[in-house]
């Protein structure tokens, strides 16, 4: 008959998951829903994650290795409970508040570690996000950031009355976009100029596309116009006429 397992091996054994996905952001999520069935009521911003592998496509889709992760407590009591403190100053219940609380509940249900900074300003509500995992926040063309900054939108609307516009950044992704989307319109701009014809931009979503239309707002030899249904709807430039 073989040796009991030891107390702490038994322990990091009930406390640690290895999990597979598509993605690390898939193999994140399946671990960290196993440790959920473990430990209801758990801390989300209490598990480390520890990547085995990224996981890699075959030459031309053929073949295919999964990423794997590793989630681990580094106790089963510190699963539970725990919530970091609100900022001093900061009123239960207020817009900064929900914002921040959501964007936490966010960060954590998607299993990235990230510390939320709010602000306000001319009735603007600005969160930015912080930390080596934020890259996962943002998606492919910032698809999954804009939906989390409609869900705060959504959220923050109607705790106060005075009507505030919540900005979600996540490692300054929006000055960057705003700067790119900047140089796509004055690039478009020229080519519909030189053409004598409207340029047709790629479907962007509709924060994307205010930042296009603002930018080449001044200026009279162009004019702009969102065509299209959702999800193509798009920015088109045309010569003024």
């Amino acid at each position: 008959m073989s040796d009991p397992e030891p107390p702490d091996a038994a322990h990091t054994a009930d406390t640690r998951v290895e999990s597979t996905g598509e993605t690390v952001g898939e193999a994140k999520w399946a671990a960290l829903r196993e440790l959920e069935q473990r430990f209801p009521g758990l801390d989300k911003g209490r598990v480390r994650f520890q990547v085995l592998s990224e996981g890699e496509r075959g030459l031309l889709g053929v073949g295919f290795t999964p990423a794997r992760v590793i989630a681990e407590l580094g106790d089963a009591a510190s699963a539970r409970g725990s919530r970091r403190e609100p900022p001093p100053g900061e009123e239960p219940g207020s817009p900064e508040a929900v914002l921040r609380e959501l964007l936490e509940a966010v960060c954590a249900g998607l299993a990235v570690r990230a510390s939320v900074q709010v602000s306000r300003s001319h009735g603007e509500l600005r969160a930015r996000l912080a930390g080596p995992d934020v890259g996962l926040l943002i998606g492919k063309r910032g698809s999954t950031i804009d939906a989390i900054q409609y869900l705060a939108n959504a959220a923050v609307r109607g705790t106060e009355s005075e009507r505030l516009t919540v900005v979600v950044d996540a490692a300054g992704y929006r000055d960057r976009r705003e700067a790119t989307l900047a140089r796509v319109a004055e690039d478009a701009a020229r080519e519909a100029l030189a053409a004598g014809a409207p340029v047709a931009l790629e479907p962007m979503s509709a924060p994307e596309r205010k930042l296009v239309h603002l930018a080449l707002q001044e200026r009279t030899d162009v004019t702009t116009e969102s065509e299209g249904a959702e999800p193509n709807r798009h920015v088109v430039v045309s010569p003024a006429e």
